[in-house]
């Protein structure tokens, strides 16, 4: 995991105050991960540490775009993302990260990797559901967006119903208002 070193912050030469770190993410930092779902990604992030005498407060921001393929049309196309993650770093026993926006770690450490807290931003902030702008838009025109169309039910149809029931039915219903 030498790769992912620039992402070490050494908290324990650093005065007390703000601290700002900045990353460019692009998608050899994902394959650090294993993740091959962005096609390509160009991201800039920004670490604010405030460190205190018995804690670390991070705020870790994100913005930028990643390529992804739209779920409905597989084309692929830029997602526009931006979010922000805080965390506290205490010191304890043992290293414990249970809590998500809690980590502790033991007395004798003198940095953090936040490589891992970067990644799961990023992936948290990318929507469930990747819906190419032009699909919204209707500017696009794409094979399988067209035989979407056809095979949708026309909803602006006006519904013409003939009911054709079965004589004997009648006969019955017949029964219930006969009373």
């Amino acid at each position: 995991m030498k790769a992912l070193n620039p992402y070490n912050i050494q908290f324990i030469g650093l005065k007390i105050g703000a601290h700002k770190f900045d990353y460019d993410i692009d998608n050899a930092f994902f394959h650090h991960f294993e993740y091959e779902d962005f096609n390509a990604a160009k991201l800039k992030v920004e670490v604010h540490l405030e460190k205190k005498t018995t804690l670390l407060e991070l705020l870790f921001k994100v913005k930028g775009t990643i390529n992804v393929n739209c779920d409905l049309t597989n084309e692929p196309y830029d997602q526009y993302i931006e979010d922000q993650l805080s965390l506290i770093v205490k010191f304890g026993e043992s290293y414990n990260d249970i809590n998500e926006e809690i980590l502790i770690i033991p007395h004798g450490e003198y940095q953090i990797n936040i490589a891992q807290y970067i990644y799961e931003l990023v992936i948290l902030a990318v929507p469930i559901k990747k819906v190419h702008p032009g699909i919204e838009e209707g500017t696009l025109k794409s094979d399988i967006l067209e035989k979407l169309k056809t095979l949708s039910p026309n909803l602006n149809e006006p519904k013409t119903e003939t009911k054709e029931t079965d004589p004997r039915w009648d006969d019955l219903k017949k029964l219930l208002t006969d009373k």
